[in-house]
């Protein structure tokens, strides 16, 4: 099927649900975001820096760019004047830094904080109880240039459904903890990103609010082009 399908065929799975569809568009060439934004999709995933930058100074500028990779706190500045959300915020120094950003760019940035809910040491994120001691701080009071509006989290890469499901039903479980526990100026609590190509049917089902979906509507690259 072409992207256009693809993503059509995708879309249709997620009526009824509360989930938005973030098209994954790294490594992938303009031409292919060209396709999805002609069929009607505006939001787009990138795990890289440069590559997010050369893509939106590139496509058309009401494209609401996800970062949602791994962020070098080093690296903020290039996408603080535009990024709409920042999924992988995974440390309070990452956080500080992206309010400094803001700050020059008299900006507001949405971030999601990172919980690590995976039995793989390799994924990145918070600890349940970090973001609790987070949030307890009041150092929220010193980042008037951020907004938290929800958490992320990636489950563990394996075939066994049921421990997938739990992991995402235990980070629903505790997003709602957080919304009835904490409330602050700079907390939103709205979104939950959970799901991706492989899982993103029973993050849906576990209640995310945005999976993130790359090889699905794309296609896996083509490394010899």
């Amino acid at each position: 099927m072409s992207v256009k399908e693809q993503l059509l065929s995708i879309k249709k799975e997620l009526e009824g649900t509360s989930a938005q569809l973030i098209a994954v568009s790294k490594t992938k060439p303009n031409t292919l975001i060209e396709e999805a934004y002609s069929a009607g999709q505006r939001a787009f995933g990138e795990n890289k820096v440069q590559e997010l930058v050369d893509k939106a100074e590139a496509l058309p500028k009401d494209i609401a760019w996800h970062m949602i990779g791994h962020l070098q706190r080093n690296k903020v500045k290039y996408i603080a004047p535009f990024v709409h959300l920042i999924h992988g915020v995974d440390t309070l120094k990452l956080l500080k830094e992206i309010n400094k950003e803001g700050k020059k760019n008299n900006r507001i940035i949405s971030c999601l904080l990172q919980i690590h809910i995976a039995m793989e040491d390799t994924k990145f994120g918070f600890s349940m109880d970090e973001v609790r001691e987070l949030l307890d701080s009041g150092v929220l009071d010193e980042l008037p240039n951020i907004s938290i509006v929800g958490l992320m989290g990636m489950a563990t890469h394996t075939p066994d459904e049921t421990l997938i499901r739990n992991e995402f039903a235990g980070l629903r479980t505790f997003f709602e903890a957080l919304q009835t526990s904490y409330t602050h100026s700079q907390l939103a609590l709205e979104e939950i990103s959970m799901g991706m190509s492989g899982d993103y049917k029973i993050a849906v089902g576990e209640g995310s609010t945005m999976v993130r979906i790359g090889s699905s509507i794309f296609g896996t690259r083509n490394y010899t082009v």
